[in-house]
């Protein structure tokens, strides 16, 4: 019994370090191929409208709602000190430094990264990558290097919309629902908000943006099993992107507070 324990624990850990070190040279090959030519202008511009356009409508009703239900609920604590001023403040923080990047990131998983491990795990095991290669194209130039760099660059600007949008919504409910001072919500963000604050969260949505879609790429260009494989590489693709995104964001957010 204590040597089936160890074994399949043993097991599980190589596994472990053969999929990050198999993960990590599949990474430095995607990395080299980013500055190689022929540049695939045309297909980068396609990715950023499906990554970046294509998102904007979830984005929005998860942002606006996000706004709404935070000032909701900092109302009723700060309500207790009569502190309801420094509400405006305390959720412009909140949100673009952290619910902006986390909630953007976790709403493009669920539509960008599961669609194009999806996509990828289909044409894998459909043997269309095969044909590309056999065509002399570089598949991994062709179909990851641009959605990787969609990603990086849609998801900082879809962040940047979901803080306008979600602050939007709860200076609304804030002054004309609950009876902020809206002036006073505005002053305090205005004192003691920082542009740093902003580049902050921009910052995060540039790293989680790669990591999610080096995660979701590298999952479906690596798909096996037919229609099944493709299934389980979309499920696994956005369980390991969506638990790679809050500790990134640990990681991230420690690093801010020392420098």
């Amino acid at each position: 019994m204590l040597i089936k324990l160890l074994d399949n624990i043993g097991t599980f850990t190589l596994n472990l370090i053969k999929g990050f070190g198999d993960f990590t040279l599949f990474q430095f090959n995607i990395l080299k191929l980013i500055f190689t030519p022929p540049y695939r202008i045309k297909e980068l511009f396609n990715q950023i409208y499906f990554m970046g356009y294509g998102s904007l409508g979830v984005i929005f009703l998860t942002s606006f709602f996000t706004g709404l239900v935070e000032a909701v609920q900092l109302y009723n604590g700060f309500h207790k000190f009569g502190v309801e001023d420094f509400m405006g403040y305390t959720i412009f923080i909140s949100i673009v430094k952290e619910l902006g990047p986390v909630f953007a990131s976790l709403m493009v998983i669920s539509r960008g990264i599961s669609a194009y491990a999806a996509e990828l795990g289909s044409m894998k095991v459909t043997e269309q990558i095969d044909a590309l290669e056999v065509m002399a194209v570089n598949s991994k130039q062709y179909l990851i290097v641009p959605r990787i760099l969609a990603t990086i660059i849609s998801l900082p600007l879809l962040i940047l919309f979901f803080d306008a949008v979600s602050n939007i919504g709860a200076y609304l409910i804030s002054t004309y629902s609950l009876g902020v001072n809206g002036f006073a919500y505005l002053d305090h963000i205005r004192q003691f908000g920082e542009i740093r604050d902003i580049i902050e969260g921009v910052i995060k949505g540039a790293v989680f943006g790669y990591i999610i879609s080096a995660i979701g790429t590298y999952i479906g260009y690596n798909t096996r099993g037919g229609a099944k494989g493709v299934g389980q590489s979309t499920t696994k693709a956005v369980v390991y992107s969506s638990v790679a995104v809050f500790v990134a964001d640990y990681v991230l957010s420690a690093i801010f507070l020392v420098f």
